[in-house]
């Protein structure tokens, strides 16, 4: 069950563009055109960039995806994730319970950086190559695109604690899921057409376990047997062992995922939580019909995950290294 988007015409772009027309009000001081004059080949970098390494390991497109939302949800969208730790003087975000062994794509951001830093030194933070990484590798798995505000300068902190305390778990129910990203100034709405982001990519075994043992009463019994086939049932066996998000397309960018929903066949628990007689069962049954609202839904949600904390003016840097804080 692929998306409906598809001989529909484009639609959720016209929808998504609609949307974005006021995005330099909208979003204060971001804007698509920032770069227009200071790095006019930034777009076509980060592109070609993301293009090239989903056509090596076609998984990287969720995981960079994932790695903008793991940043924006941890001090704002300001590339504190790409922070590494430096002894015991700076502490970082990769070894978070959520990223540590998890989060890719570091390396792919690392190659954009160099390359826009060879033709606009100083100029383009990390944060923006972020939100238009993620914005690109959708694209290049099917989905939706549009416009991204940009203007996003780099902090010189992260946070561990934050991430560990603030991105929501594998499971977490529907309650706590809208808590988080209201506190993120995302509606329930956003939250589920931002969930549909895993209609791409992979869970290792140690975040789905509990609900494909322990859940029976709100998964398909015959979805559940075949994933313990790959998930062995004790503590530290297998952990690492990775099983698609979504069982129909995993590698393309639908609304199949919601489907899965409906079907009670998804392997965390926070996603069947968003059907499983609460307040977006409805919502997953749109989405899940139509590929068109899901396209049109998620990129104006992406456009609002992108704009949480924001550094701009003066405040924070350009790092020239994504992965260190510039010397003074």
């Amino acid at each position: 069950m692929g998306s409906s988007a598809t001989g529909q015409g484009h639609y959720w772009l016209l929808v998504a563009s609609f949307f974005l027309l006021s995005s330099s009000t909208v979003y204060g001081q971001l804007t698509p055109s920032f770069y227009a004059s200071s790095c006019p080949v930034l777009e076509h970098i980060v592109r070609s960039a993301v293009a090239q390494a989903i056509s090596t390991d076609r998984r990287m497109g969720a995981s960079l995806l994932r790695l903008f939302f793991h940043d924006c949800f941890v001090q704002g969208c300001d590339a504190s994730i790409l922070l590494d730790d430096v002894g015991s003087s700076f502490v970082g975000e990769k070894t978070a319970f959520p990223n540590v062994n998890s989060v890719r794509g570091y390396e792919v951001i690392d190659r954009i950086k160099a390359t826009v830093e060879r033709l606009c030194p100083g100029v383009v933070s990390c944060a923006d190559i972020l939100a238009l990484a993620a914005r690109d590798g959708t694209v290049q798995l099917g989905g939706p695109s549009w416009d991204v505000p940009l203007g996003r300068r780099d902090s010189t902190t992260a946070s561990l604690s934050q991430a560990n305390s603030d991105l929501p778990a594998p499971t977490s129910s529907l309650s706590s899921l809208i808590s988080s990203f209201g506190n993120k100034g995302l509606s329930a709405r956003d939250m589920t057409a931002l969930s549909g982001a895993h209609t791409v990519g992979y869970a290792r075994c140690k975040n789905f376990r509990s609900h494909i043992y322990n859940d029976t009463a709100d998964i398909d019994a015959s979805f559940a047997a075949m994933r313990r086939g790959s998930c062995p049932a004790a503590q530290g066996s297998g952990d690492g062992n990775l099983a698609p998000l979504d069982e129909l397309s995993e590698l393309a960018f639908d609304n199949a995922y919601y489907a899965d929903l409906v079907a009670r066949r998804v392997l965390l628990r926070s996603d069947q939580e968003l059907f499983s007689g609460g307040s977006q069962d409805a919502l997953v049954k749109q989405y899940s019909a139509d590929g068109v609202l899901f396209f049109a839904d998620f990129a104006a949600a992406m456009v609002k995950l992108g704009n949480i904390s924001p550094l701009t003016g003066s405040a924070g840097q350009i790092r020239a290294n994504c992965r260190v804080v510039n010397s003074s």
